[in-house]
């Protein structure tokens, strides 16, 4: 069995598993949350050495007050308990996106997890919390601009690696697998630029229902592919 070196996963259907257990939406997010800190410790585990999970995107905050407010709130708790299992855990966590829309307690706690946990040598967790592949992409070019402009960056020393050292995923490697919960199946504006050639695969198990037996089974579907880049199989 080859474990994938990175999974990433869009954490999908929260609000849909409350809605049919009859509870409010921001129920699900929490139980959702739990479940991720123990699906880290199963991906590390299993052999996964890098996992990047989607917490919340830049058209989230097109979602209703009460439940962006919801998830903010979430977030602040998340974040001071991941502090801890970091530690605990010899995690890593490096967060993606842009976090200057988010409160400033928010994005110093970040800052916090990161700096924390930054010489840990265990599981390597990214966490994209306001978060747009495009917004990403969009970022990243403006500062390569302005490093031409000032004569740091030759325009002839752009390639694919170049532009990959200014995406927030600088220094990981690109994902092998891509999971999505809940049986959606789109990318939702999710590292374009990084999944050019990875597996993906969707599960109508909702986020908070995915279990480490769930996992196995992605990393089962991942075993069976036929993966070839250029025509050429790999390995």
């Amino acid at each position: 069995m080859v474990i994938p070196q990175h999974v990433a996963i869009i954490l999908d259907g929260n609000g849909r598993w409350a809605k049919s257990k009859g509870m409010p939406r921001n129920y699900g997010h929490s139980r959702g949350a739990k479940n991720l800190e123990v699906i880290c410790e199963d991906a590390w585990n299993m052999g996964i050495k890098y996992l990047t999970v989607y917490l919340f995107s830049t058209e989230n905050w097109k979602r209703s007050k009460e439940e962006v407010d919801g998830l903010m709130r979430l977030f602040r708790s998340y974040t001071k308990t991941c502090i801890k299992t970091a530690q605990k855990n010899n995690m890593k966590v490096r967060v993606l996106g842009d976090p200057t829309a988010l409160d400033p307690d928010l994005q110093e706690s970040l800052k916090k997890l990161e700096e924390s946990s930054k010489d840990n040598t265990g599981l390597n967790f990214q966490i994209a919390i306001n978060y747009g592949s495009r917004d990403e992409i969009t970022r990243a070019v403006r500062h390569l601009a302005a490093d031409v402009k000032d004569g740091k960056l030759a325009v002839d020393a752009i390639d694919e690696a170049c532009i990959s050292g200014y995406l927030d995923t600088r220094e990981v490697p690109d994902p092998d697998l891509l999971i999505r919960t809940s049986g959606e199946q789109r990318l939702s504006n999710y590292l374009l630029w990084q999944l050019a050639y990875t597996e993906f695969y969707f599960t109508d198990v909702p986020w908070p229902a995915f279990t480490k037996e769930e996992l196995w089974k992605a990393i089962e579907k991942f075993n069976s592919r036929d993966r070839r880049y250029g025509g050429v199989k790999e390995g």
